[in-house]
């Protein structure tokens, strides 16, 4: 066997290609259907097992797993030392590995090995993915620090999404995730995708060659991806929203124009309170000194106090299911009517589309994350549009009294009389 030999490798198109530039340790793609990315991942595998690597690739059944077994030995064969039809097993000069696996008959099995690189191909088919990744994957990974992807067009918001949104998540920063239409895939006809378009349904067609996360059952914000627009420099805030964290949970404030735009976020986590309040301040400071929204549960109530000393204009606003459920209600309303623009903050974006509804006994619907996931952005931005419909109410009175959340009152705003302070001009 010559330890020389030429392999002719299919060339990457240019978004595979910056897909492949732009990689981490750890790698999402969510992509198209015919965007290319099985060709991709067998590049990725090749490049690995010709340094030397052991290497894994991953399919939710044996069926999509045969035509990559059989893409890669044929891609290998000058190179190949030994190949295993049964155990699907490639060993190519240089100690380079190839081991292919079935996730719905692999058991236990691979649970020994070490690998330098593992690919999940179809991701968002395999049953418990989050679970596998933890139990299974990531401890291969340990002995050479090795590095993964993760392939596939969405399949709603399951495990595959909630991976995906590591690698939007600036503290992650092993995780990188790419989202790729199949119009980047320059070998597929513009008028084919467009035909495509015609014959589907716009959340189908969203999904396969948009390569969107479509929440199909329990969704609670559509039309989200519309109402992405660049913050206006410069504006004056009307009202922040403020949802408290502490340890595990993020804190984050967001500023809202009286256009309903909202023009910045804060998020972050692990700070004392005495630093959050300072935190605060200067962000009150920086958008005009306007009124605060700010939960009161748990330790809010105490918080809120020293910054009402401390002359912030803060109102408190108490969750409860009742009252999370109004608020939550308004602001999915907000994005059906179009009256709201948020950033292109991807972290925000992930949270808003996995957001889900589920019915309680009582008849009341439970507003919340799927298990594991933040919503912090999402409260943090729902008080703050109750703050600003209460900030409308007001202004239309033209008098000057405090506001306070009540979700039965009209237009969900009680008020009281309170000494008159003078509200920023905008």
């Amino acid at each position: 066997m010559p330890q020389t030999a030429t392999l002719t490798l299919p060339r990457p198109h240019a978004a595979q290609q910056n897909v492949i530039d732009g990689a981490k340790r750890f790698n999402t793609l969510a992509c198209g259907r015919r965007w290319g990315k099985t060709v991709l991942g067998i590049d990725r595998i090749i490049a690995a097992v010709l340094k030397g690597q052991p290497a894994a690739w991953f399919a939710p059944s044996y069926k999509v797993l045969l035509d990559v077994w059989r893409s890669v030995t044929e891609l290998l064969e000058p190179v190949t030392l030994d190949k295993s039809e049964s155990e699907r097993r490639l060993q190519v000069i240089g100690d380079g590995v190839v081991e292919c696996w079935s996730t719905d008959s692999m058991g236990d099995s691979a649970r020994g090995r070490k690998y330098g690189l593992a690919i999940v191909d179809e991701a968002a088919l395999v049953p418990s993915l989050e679970q596998m990744w933890q139990a299974t994957l990531r401890p291969m990974l340990a002995d050479l620090k090795g590095g993964a992807w993760f392939l596939s067009t969405p399949r709603g918001l399951n495990d595959f999404k909630r991976i995906f949104d590591r690698g939007v998540d600036p503290e992650r920063g092993e995780w990188a995730s790419f989202q790729m239409p199949t119009s980047s895939n320059p070998y597929i006809a513009a008028e084919e995708i467009e035909a495509a378009r015609q014959d589907m349904s716009e959340a189908m067609f969203a999904q396969e060659f948009l390569a969107q996360f479509i929440a199909w059952e329990g969704a609670v914000f559509r039309r989200v991806l519309e109402a992405v627009a660049d913050p206006p420099e410069g504006r004056r805030a009307c009202i922040i929203g403020v949802d408290w964290g502490r340890v595990s949970d993020y804190t984050v404030f967001t500023a809202l124009s009286p256009a309903g735009e909202v023009l910045a976020i804060d998020r972050f986590r692990g700070l004392e309170y005495s630093l959050q309040r300072a935190r605060l301040q200067a962000f009150w400071e920086r958008f005009g000194t306007p009124w605060i929204l700010a939960e009161q549960n748990n330790m809010g109530g105490p918080v809120i106090e020293q910054l009402q000393r401390d002359g912030l204009l803060v109102m408190p606003f108490t969750t409860t299911n009742a009252s999370k459920a109004a608020i939550i209600e308004a602001l999915a309303l907000a994005f059906e009517r179009g009256e709201i623009k948020i950033p292109n903050d991807a972290v925000l974006i992930a949270e808003l589309q996995q957001f889900s509804a589920q019915p309680l006994p009582s008849g009341l619907m439970r507003y919340a994350a799927p298990a594991g996931q933040h919503d912090d952005y999402v409260l943090s931005l729902a008080i703050a549009w109750a703050g600003l419909e209460g900030y409308r109410v007001q202004q239309q009175q033209q008098d000057y009294r405090t506001m306070y959340w009540n979700p039965q009152a009209p237009g969900g705003v009680s008020e009281q009389p309170f000494p008159r302070v003078q509200i920023s001009p905008f």
